[in-house]
């Protein structure tokens, strides 16, 4: 159900989203997703924790590939969150993170693990990679809040080929790649 949640919020974003609409959008009752999530904003939450887990899930796949440096990695999973069919996702977990820096209550509980559920696969590729493992959580912390810098300066901004191009020169700059030849 969480599932079908995302992928409609995905598709469809949160702008006009009411329980009812995205009930009859997925084949359940609002009743239904009232009893499972206790309220709309609860869902909301719920919405953005899933969407974060699919992302730590693809980066763990895109680690898994022999073939990807873990630059290329970082640029496929990078392509991935700047899908402009994810935009309603990416503005959604804004909008919660804003909610609970704030306190309030329906949303608070998103904040654990905002951070270190990304810590722990993005600590383990710097290893793989050849990252002293005392300098491996303070890489995977800028990494983890560079990315969402720009995401949220994209969304901001629509500024499309100005935060590609900051992130290539992140990813230059974070794994020692030679600028290309003027």
């Amino acid at each position: 159900m969480v599932d079908a949640a995302v992928d409609h919020v995905a598709a469809h974003g949160i702008a006009d989203l009411t329980l009812r609409r995205l009930g009859d959008a997925i084949g359940v009752s609002h009743r239904m997703l009232i009893h499972y999530f206790g309220s709309k904003e609860q869902l909301l939450v719920e919405i953005v924790r899933t969407s974060e887990r699919r992302q730590r899930d693809l980066l763990s796949r895109l680690r898994l590939d022999p073939g990807l440096s873990p630059a290329d990695a970082a640029r496929a999973l990078w392509r991935e969150l700047t899908d402009p069919r994810l935009a309603g996702q990416e503005r959604l977990f804004f909008e919660i993170c804003g909610q609970a820096l704030q306190g309030r209550s329906e949303a608070v509980s998103v904040l654990d693990g905002l951070v270190t559920d990304w810590l722990e696969p993005l600590v383990a590729a710097e290893i793989e990679a050849g990252t002293d493992p005392s300098t491996a959580r303070s890489r995977a912390r800028l990494g983890l809040a560079t990315v969402r810098g720009l995401l949220l300066d994209l969304l901001a901004t629509g500024d499309r080929a100005g935060v590609d191009a900051a992130m290539e020169e992140f990813l230059r700059l974070y794994y020692g790649e030679q600028p290309p030849a003027r």
